[in-house]
């Protein structure tokens, strides 16, 4: 099944948005490389392979949704407690997502082809949007890949730590997206 232009849904039911963070500072081997994982998320995707300038994506997060998928490295393995903690210090010392519910991204410009393809633009966190570019590909069975780096500190975010500093998460944080495109079924 190739994909043909038109409008596409994107979100959980049929594919997954992931946040991956790193850890630094002195007692960096205390801590663990986190995988994070909204689960109220969607999409819409419009695709014109004639003039992919024509295309866009836009995408909306709910903050409250984001779960502790995994944590890797570290002294001892992740446990349930330590799960609970870091989702509430996310919830209420990282994104304030009370106050900033919704992360959104909205494109701005699309170059490349379907097999290759580079879309810039503004993720908004806690009410400041920031430009940055995407990397991806979709599949002839409509699976999109895509990957975005991002500095938490670009949004104001200064990055976790603990420990009075010594573990702390590194301020880059790796945005990928592994999703099938859906046809609207409004179109």
């Amino acid at each position: 099944m190739a994909i043909s232009d038109g409008l596409y849904q994107i979100g959980p039911a049929a594919g997954r948005l992931l946040i991956t963070t790193g850890r630094t500072g002195l007692g960096a081997r205390a801590g663990h490389d986190l995988t994070l994982e909204p689960t109220g998320w969607q999409g819409s995707v419009v695709v014109n392979t004639a003039e992919p300038k024509q295309s866009s994506v836009q995408v909306d997060v709910r903050a409250d949704t984001i779960e502790v998928l995994e944590g890797t490295g570290g002294v001892k393995p992740l446990t349930d407690s330590d799960r609970a903690d870091i989702k509430h210090n996310i919830r209420s010392k990282v994104l304030y997502t009370d106050q900033y519910p919704i992360i959104t991204f909205r494109s701005t410009d699309i170059a490349g082809a379907l097999d290759a393809f580079t879309i810039g633009g503004e993720l908004t966190i806690r009410d400041t949007a920031r430009h940055v570019v995407v990397q991806g590909s979709v599949a002839d069975d409509g699976r999109v890949r895509a990957v975005a780096m991002v500095k938490q500190t670009e949004w104001g975010i200064k990055p976790y730590s603990a420990f009075l500093g010594a573990l702390k998460l590194a301020d880059d944080v790796k945005i990928e997206v592994d999703a099938v495109l859906s046809p609207d079924p409004a179109m």
